[in-house]
């Protein structure tokens, strides 16, 4: 089990919206600011989504993106893993603009279709909305199919590999396993392939231990060794999962896309926050935040020089 563990900050994601949380940020300033915050706490890596800075509705605007990653550049070395998930309704062609434009070192991949769901937080706390797209955002997932089809995987592996972009696959789900498998064998996947677990999202594997043993076995037995992993997990899920994931020698990820507390009861005011608190654990455990450079060895990176941004 290596020492060093590959944090990463999942800045502001699609999934929460304005209301939730008064930290979360919106503008491209404060997206980019987030994401310093989080390296200067051991943060070696930011998911980067953007939002509309007038309303935080998710978007795929190449402008905000543009903004946001040459700002973190500028003040420092993180790698950036630019989302092509999106934001619900986005087309696929939206999704992965991100890659030829800024041929960046890191982006997700999710490998598989799945229903993502997110209405039922409306049973919840949630009910006033400042935003009128919010709430609107919410209850269409209840009939939201996150399209992720053989077809689409084939030719995002295309573009990945076109750009030198190492994809980051998110397995929501044990059958999206299989999907790595399949397109290994078929050759558009490269090893060693990097995989994070995502524990928790209704419409995918609940967030228990047993299941990311389970996941990790899988892999074994289904890949082979050859793959370097990590894991995030919803909401309340969050620290377990991450805790888990280092004592099993896996890499973790924590942030306000996935979580809005840093307990109980407590918003978390910053990524930062989170990120300080996932690093005094896995000292406690032994492992050592990983700095930008360590992770580039780790994953095999093209390296900052090689972007596009």
């Amino acid at each position: 089990m290596s020492t060093k563990v590959i944090i990463t900050a999942a800045i502001t994601g699609a999934i929460h919206t304005p209301s939730m949380s008064p930290y979360l940020p919106i503008t491209p300033k404060q997206i980019a600011d987030e994401a310093v915050r989080a390296y200067e706490e051991g943060a070696a890596v930011a998911h980067i989504h953007v939002r509309n800075p007038e309303n935080g509705m998710p978007s795929p605007d190449l402008e905000l993106f543009r903004e946001v990653v040459t700002q973190i550049k500028s003040r420092c070395n993180m790698i950036l893993c630019l989302t092509t998930g999106g934001g619900f309704g986005m087309t696929t062609e939206q999704r992965v603009a991100v890659v030829p434009t800024f041929k960046p070192e890191l982006a997700s991949f999710n490998f598989g279709s799945m229903n993502f769901a997110l209405f039922h937080v409306l049973d919840g706390r949630f009910k006033e909305f400042k935003y009128p797209w919010e709430k609107e955002y919410l209850v269409m997932t209840e009939d939201f199919i996150f399209p992720n089809t053989f077809k689409t995987l084939r030719e995002f592996c295309e573009i990945f590999n076109a750009n030198e972009t190492k994809p980051e696959l998110e397995i929501y789900d044990l059958g999206m396993i299989n999907n790595v498998a399949f397109m290994l064998e078929r050759g558009y996947l490269k090893r060693p392939v990097y995989m994070q677990f995502v524990l928790g999202i209704l419409g995918g594997a609940p967030a228990t231990i047993e299941n990311l043993l389970y996941f990790y076995q899988t892999a074994q037995k289904t890949i082979g060794g050859d793959f370097t992993w990590s894991v995030c997990a919803a909401g309340r899920h969050q620290i377990n999962m991450c805790t888990a994931a280092l004592l099993m020698g896996g890499n973790v990820r924590v942030g306000l896309e996935d979580n809005l507390y840093l307990e109980k009861g407590v918003l978390a005011k910053s990524n930062a926050e989170q990120v300080a608190k996932i690093v005094r654990i896995a000292r406690e455990l032994g492992r050592e935040p990983a700095t930008p450079d360590e992770a580039r060895q780790m994953l095999g990176l093209k390296g900052l020089e090689k972007v596009g941004y």
